[in-house]
């Protein structure tokens, strides 16, 4: 099984696996590096919902 990443939004720190509360966990994500991104990955699926949101009314 490979390893899971997390991005822990206290410490701005990637985990490996869930050492942390789930509080302040986003993820799992594949590698260390999709991790680390994981502010920027929650910020563009925001913006494509909400423009999926504009489009459907």
């Amino acid at each position: 099984m490979s390893p899971e990443f997390y991005f822990n939004t206290s410490t701005k720190e990637v985990e490996e696996g869930k050492p942390s509360s789930w509080r302040n966990r986003m993820g799992p994500y594949p590698t260390r590096e999709a991790a680390s991104k994981a502010l920027d990955i929650a910020e563009q699926r925001t913006e494509t919902w909400d423009e999926e949101d504009e489009q459907d009314r």
